[in-house]
Parts: structure tokens; sequence; C-alpha cells
């Protein structure tokens, strides 16, 4: 273990969890607010960047190129409002949102839970963002992060379930021209009714049209022919004939590749001490997913030749390089910065090396579909 890595643990960790009185998304908000300020400071960022450095280990998919192949997943910074700060943090590539069309508060408060002894979270925001426009606003002002940066899609909660498709619809023609790929969020446990569009039906129609408006889009955008890649993320608690159905519309209708997974409403592998906070309803992220992530992952991988992102509870090299050796191309974080620091970006992408990743440009082999 590094001094960075004891410094986050016993002193930057605690300092952090007590923020708020102890509430995470008090924690949360604070801590957005601060790299917010820092996004803002270039040569502090370089600083940064010199201390934090992640080692190369491009991937190129989906007609990008990504400087390592460890992403922050969405929900960390939903406006967008630290976009500057994460790639100088290691991370590879960014995704921001989930946002929606109309912005929204999201459920009520306590919505965030963390299970500290079992390194996980339980959150139910539902979605609180400013808006698609509002995003696509402050991605401009930004400028040019230099990383790959995804835009996560979700439905308005004003919004009925028949409506979805324009819901979502409105937010692609906001952002896409910002987009670098666009995240279809269509699994998260926290939106009524959201998770039911994952069924095939539902699925196809919504697919169809997001990736005949990218195709239209594009021109606009100066993509030359290349509309925004299109990726469905996909639930953890999905049976294997719900994520092959998943995989089928995905490959049928165009999209670019899968993300899974989301988080889960399943509580397996809590410690035990804390099956009673386990009881709050939400989705569940971190170490007890790490299984299931892994599962789906080798299950989509065995059965499609689309790029994948593995994301659900990997909190240590050895976990990212088991989606990578199951067949992944990219990985994402959110929980486990909480609980490791930014050091287990920088030990990923040392272990990672140069090591070819199924799906990238340095490999490759077709996967069975």
């Amino acid at each position: 273990m590094t001094a960075l890595d004891l410094a986050y643990r016993y002193v930057a960790r605690p300092v952090l969890f007590r923020l708020g009185g102890g509430d995470a998304e008090t924690a949360h908000a604070r801590t957005l607010a601060a790299l917010s300020r820092l996004a803002r400071h270039p040569a502090l960022l370089r600083r940064v960047r010199r201390l934090l450095a992640a080692d190369p280990a491009p991937r190129s998919v989906f007609g990008l190129t990504f400087p390592n192949p460890v992403g922050l997943a969405a929900g960390a910074d939903k406006d967008g409002v630290a976009l500057a700060a994460w790639p100088a943090l290691g991370f590879g590539f960014v995704e921001a949102g989930t946002v929606t069309a109309v912005g929204q508060p999201g459920n009520p408060r306590p919505r965030v839970f963390r299970l500290t002894e079992s390194q996980a979270v339980i959150n139910r925001m539902g979605f609180p963002n400013a808006g698609a426009a509002a995003l696509a606003a402050q991605i401009a002002a930004t400028g040019d992060i230099g990383v790959p940066l995804g835009i996560s899609l979700g439905k308005s909660k004003v919004t009925p379930i028949g409506d979805a498709i324009a819901d979502y619809l409105t937010s692609l023609r906001a952002v896409e021209a910002h987009a670098d790929y666009i995240a279809v969020n269509v699994s998260s446990p926290n939106t009524l009714g959201l998770r039911g569009l994952q069924d095939r039906g539902a699925l196809d129609e919504l697919v169809t049209a997001l990736t005949a408006e990218a195709a239209a889009l594009a021109p606009r955008s100066g993509r030359a022919g290349r509309p925004v890649p299109l990726l469905v993320k996909i639930a953890p608690d999905l049976t294997d004939q719900a994520i092959a159905d998943v995989l089928q519309v995905c490959h049928d209708r165009g999209a670019a590749g899968v993300i899974a997974t989301n988080t889960t409403i399943a509580r397996n592998n809590v410690i035990p001490g804390e099956r009673g906070l386990a009881l709050e309803s939400g989705g569940l992220s971190g170490r007890p997913l790490t299984a299931r992530a892994l599962q789906v992952v080798r299950f989509v991988c065995a059965h499609t030749d689309l790029p994948v992102i593995g994301v659900g509870g990997i909190g240590r090299p050895d976990d990212a390089l088991a989606m990578f050796d199951a067949g992944a191309t990219l990985v994402q974080l959110y929980t486990a910065l909480l609980y490791r620091g930014p050091g287990l970006l920088r030990d990923i992408t040392r272990a990672t090396g140069r090591r070819p990743a199924a799906g990238s440009a340095t490999d490759p082999q077709e996967k069975p579909r």
C-alpha cells in the first residue's frame, strides 16, 4: 500500500464520511463542489494529474480512443459540474448523467446509504438533475476534457411510460452534439416502470427510434456519417433469457455496445451486521455486486460480438482484470472510488498495462453471437 493509499484510508476517507454529519449524499455533494472548483484551475489540474497519473493502457472501440480503459460510471457527476477534474484523477473516460429531458429533484431524502463493512452503497436517488439542456450548456462551457465523454439518458419521472420514447429523443437531441457516446439507461430500479423498457418489445421500439435519430443528427454534429454510438445499460437482475433478448435487440437495431451492469435490487453478499440497513429500498452497488456483475458480463460476451463496458463491484485490480478476461473492453467505477480512493485507478491501469482487451483494436477476435 502506497503513501497515497494510506493517506486516503486513514485521513481523507474518515473526513469524507463525517461530512454533512455522516449523510452520504451531503458528503458527495461537497466533494463534487470541491472537484468543480478544482476543475476551474488548469494549473492545479496539471499538478493533480502528475500526482495521480494513471499508466497508459489505450483501448480503441466505438471509433474512439480511450487513453486507459477505466471510466467513471454515471451517477457521480450527473450535471457535469466537475468534468475536467475526473481525467486528472486518472479516469480514461467519463460518463455524465443520468440526465432526463425534464429537470427534476429526484426522490425524497434520505436516499443514499453507505454499507461500510460491505463496501457498498444503496441509492434511490431517482435521477435528480437539472435536465438535458442544462447539461449540454455545462459541457459546452467546459470544453474538451481530453478523454471520451459519455452521456447517460434516462426517463423523466413526470413522463408516462407510454411516452418514454419521445422523452429519450428530447434528451438525445439536446446532448448528442456534445457526447462521444450515449448510454441508454433503462435499468435503474429507482424510476417507476423504467426497467420494463428492457422488455424486448419496448426496448426494440426505443432503440430503433434512438438509432434512427442519432443517424439523422450526425450531419448536424459534423460526424461525417458516423452517428454517435448508442450503448444500452442493463440490470444485473435480468434472467439469461431476458439478457439474450436485450442483446438481440441491440444487434438488430444497431446499438454500438452494452454496459453491464447497473445497480441491483438483490441483497446478496451483504455483511450480516448490515442486513438491517440493507432493507432500505433502492439499487445496491459495490462489493456485494462483484460476482453477479462478472457473471452477467461473461454471459453477454459469450452471446454477442458487441463491445461491453463492465461495471459493478470492481474494487481491486483483480476485479477489473477478471472483467477483461470475461471479454469486457472497458470498465467503470464509482462506489469503489469512495472506499479505495483515486489510487485504485492507478493500481488498475498498472495491472492492466498494455494487456490486450477482448473487443479492442488490439484484439480483433470475434465472439460467438
